[in-house]
């Protein structure tokens, strides 16, 4: 069993330049990592909006090549 003075050691704070240097590092990290998420993000998404606007493409010259009945109907 640890005596009082042993868990007191172990509950006195670090100095605070320790504290500073290790929340500038914390703090430098996660931006770091939030950048890496945010760009992989962006990333996909070009990526489903390129699929998509390629899909469309494809579709719109099916359509074209498609008979239009609503011609029929309008008048000029």
């Amino acid at each position: 069993m640890k005596n009082f003075s042993q868990e007191v050691t172990h509950i006195v704070p670090l100095q605070q330049p320790e504290v500073e240097e290790n929340l500038a590092a914390y703090q430098a990290t996660r931006e770091f990592y939030s950048e890496v998420e945010d760009r992989l993000e962006f990333q996909r998404h070009c990526e489903w909006y390129q699929i998509t606007a390629e899909n469309h493409r494809q579709e719109l010259e099916r359509m074209r090549g498609e008979l239009n009945i609503f011609q029929w109907f309008r008048r000029r």
